[in-house]
């Protein structure tokens, strides 16, 4: 692809990307564009962003514009991003799983598309913040990611300002941050709590199959979009399998509803979560 879309074909691209997800793209990331539609170009038959512009400008194509807003909003991400599940977490979800587990004394989280850690982070957080009865327990957050550039920076769990103005209370950014020159650094007292790895969804075996590997919560947000139908069953099947019986899956809420025949849906405060039957 060539240099051929010009500063008004990015404007129009980043105003139908937020249109659809809400998403502000800074027009300093426009090359982000070339990298990231290089796929969906291709798909379309197309070698060039102005081509596609150009399409768009004079063909109605919600599904298309749809595609381009998700592969613009991957590894897009934000603390507490969508903050309904984090909520329903909060106040109703995670009370009855602690209740459940006061035996066992452990609870394990997996954000099976981490990006750059900003969920796994909002998941510790908040277990640190509303439920100090928790000290002691065993606490793990698992994060994924098919990228090892953004596990990389998870890792680093050290981000800028503006990922940090993103969702994100200011009394957390006190509390759970050390300020380091022109970055914020997450806390060791969050950290521990979260381990990071590269992991294809896609492969033949998920990340996590030990017989001790099961998950009370997990967090499969946003990451389906590219898949087939094949894909995203087998996925939810192996999915089940690491679930506990009375463990939750959180889905994007723009996805595809997982299989009726192997889990409940359940509708509360703003969005929707699964439960394995």
């Amino acid at each position: 692809m060539g240099p051929q879309a010009t500063s008004a074909d990015y404007g129009y691209l980043r105003q139908l990307v937020f249109g659809l997800s809400q998403n502000v793209l800074d027009p300093s990331r426009d090359y982000l564009f070339e990298t990231r539609l290089n796929k969906l170009l291709r798909n379309q038959g197309m070698s060039r962003v102005d081509e596609l512009v150009r399409h768009l400008r004079t063909s109605s194509d919600p599904a298309l514009e749809c595609a381009i807003a998700e592969a613009m909003t991957i590894n897009e991400t934000s603390f507490f991003r969508d903050s309904h599940p984090f909520d329903l977490l909060r106040t109703e979800l995670l009370p009855k799983l602690i209740e459940a587990r006061r035996m066992t004394r452990g609870l394990r989280f997996w954000s099976a598309a981490c990006s750059t850690g900003q969920e796994s982070y909002s998941l510790a957080m908040l277990l640190i913040e509303h439920f100090p009865m928790l000290v002691g327990w065993n606490l793990r957050v698992e994060g994924t990611d098919l990228n090892s550039e953004v596990v990389e920076r998870a890792q680093a769990g050290r981000y800028h300002r503006i990922e940090i103005n993103r969702g994100l209370p200011a009394r957390f950014v006190v509390r759970y941050f050390d300020h380091i020159g022109e970055d914020w650094v997450i806390k060791p007292e969050v950290r521990k709590h979260c381990n990071f790895r590269q992991a294809n969804l896609c492969g033949p075996r998920l990340p996590f199959n030990r017989v001790g590997d099961r998950f009370d919560v997990i967090f499969l947000r946003n990451v389906m979009l590219y898949f087939s139908q094949e894909t995203r069953k087998a996925l939810l099947v192996g999915i089940h399998r690491l679930l506990a019986p009375d463990g939750i899956l959180f889905l994007g809420c723009s996805e595809q509803p997982a299989d009726p025949s192997i889990w409940t849906a359940t509708l509360a405060g703003g969005t929707c979560y699964f439960r394995p039957k």
